[in-house]
């Protein structure tokens, strides 16, 4: 169960087919690991994520979870 645990990381998903494409969430992100695409949507470059939650936490549709990812 411990080692299930450090295998595993918290990272930033977006729900892309309700992204307003506001930007907020790129403003905060420590990483740059946030960008919108032409303008429709937001993704989320896993490979930058630190897991820190602040997108979900200004995203002000609620779209963005954090969610556990195998390493």
């Amino acid at each position: 169960m411990i080692e299930e645990k450090l295998r595993k990381k918290r990272k930033a998903q977006v729900a892309q087919a309700d992204c307003v494409a506001c930007g907020s969430c790129v403003k905060v992100c420590p990483k740059g690991a946030v960008k919108v695409y032409r303008g429709l949507y937001a993704q989320v470059d896993e490979a930058l994520c630190i897991g820190c939650g602040r997108c979900a936490a200004e995203c002000p549709a609620a779209i963005i979870e954090m969610s556990e990812v195998a390493l």
